[in-house]
């Protein structure tokens, strides 16, 4: 599927709120409104070739952690998967896997991943359409487009550490656009429309590579509308970092307009009440990931002095998939 236009003819996130009251205070429609990719239409042909320009070295970095990086399941329905090795002969072998949770390590989340309470799915899906086996914002969209394109890295941990106020990782602190804004300056990075953006927090450094037992709790973006208009009006095609949940979790209650189905008690408030992941998915269209491996990409970019560079990831060409591993990598 090709991209649909991308650029300054789109609404800004203030003026997504003076649509008309169906489609107000979302993206539906923008991109057409059979689209499937969100805000990987941001993703123009010729950005795509601007960003293949910026490989100058052939390095090439995996910003995947193993399927089975955690003992024990980050998200308790997650588990890790069961891989076995079998030969048909002494001169053979094949394998297979069970209980394989396509999220439960690095990943893309695609548009059917979530639905806001009030508003339904992107682009106003028909719920009954978001099953396995049929089309609608399958993660097959993203596999048959590809994701390729200009990374940007913003080293929160390093810019906090910098300030002399590191990260706290025993909390589920709300890094604001403020914090974004100062990093980017930081490293002197230009953001641009149609960006990768890669938010390393230390996560993986402090949970992964120093072991550090996680109790649940992940500094990330703040869960607030100013959140979301940044990244709205930033035209990324794509957000990801190295935490659990991109945003802080456990959510706070109170950054984002208050769902209305919660308010009068005919929806439970849940770990979902509250989420960032509410705006962004389906009112946005916004490509999303997590647990994205940011360290040697991160320790390569300081080498350089360079904090951009070419991202490409192909997820699994799984027809209803809800999210896929990222199998992403950044060629410097």
């Amino acid at each position: 599927m090709s991209a649909a236009s991308s650029g300054p003819g789109l609404p800004t996130y203030a003026q997504l709120q003076q649509r008309p009251d169906d489609v107000r205070g979302t993206a539906w429609g923008l991109f057409g409104w059979d689209d499937q990719l969100g805000s990987l239409n941001h993703l123009t042909a010729a950005r795509v070739v601007a960003a293949a320009r910026l490989v100058t070295a052939g390095h090439r970095v995996n910003l995947n952690l193993s399927l089975s990086a955690f003992s024990e399941p980050l998200i308790a329905h997650r588990g890790n998967p069961v891989h076995e090795v079998f030969g048909l002969n002494e001169f053979h072998r094949d394998d297979r896997m069970d209980n394989f949770y396509p999220q439960a390590s690095t990943q893309i989340d695609s548009l059917r991943h979530f639905a806001h309470p009030d508003r339904g799915f992107y682009n106003g899906a028909d719920p009954a359409d978001i099953v396995a086996g049929k089309e609608p914002l399958g993660i097959q969209h993203v596999a048959a487009s590809g994701i390729a394109g200009r990374g940007v890295l913003l080293d929160v941990s390093g810019y906090r550490k910098f300030c002399g106020r590191p990260v706290d990782h025993r909390t589920n602190e709300q890094i604001g656009v403020e914090d974004l804004v100062a990093t980017a300056r930081w490293q002197n990075v230009v953001l641009e429309p149609g960006d990768i953006l890669l938010l390393r927090f230390g996560w993986t450094e402090h949970f992964v590579v120093d072991a550090n037992p996680y109790e649940g709790r992940s500094v990330g973006l703040e869960q607030s509308e100013e959140m979301a208009a940044w990244l709205w009006d930033s035209q990324f095609a794509l957000v990801a970092a190295d935490n659990v949940a991109l945003e802080a979790w456990p959510s706070d209650h109170s950054g984002l307009p208050t769902v209305q189905a919660e308010a009068s008690g005919a929806l439970p408030h849940s770990s979902h009440t509250g989420m960032l992941h509410r705006i962004l998915i389906p009112l946005l269209g916004i490509y999303i990931g997590e647990l994205w491996d940011l360290e040697e990409l991160s320790q390569r970019c300081r080498d350089i002095g360079r904090f951009e560079f070419l991202v490409t990831a192909e997820p699994l060409n799984l027809l209803g998939g809800v999210g896929s591993p990222a199998n992403a990598l950044a060629i410097l």
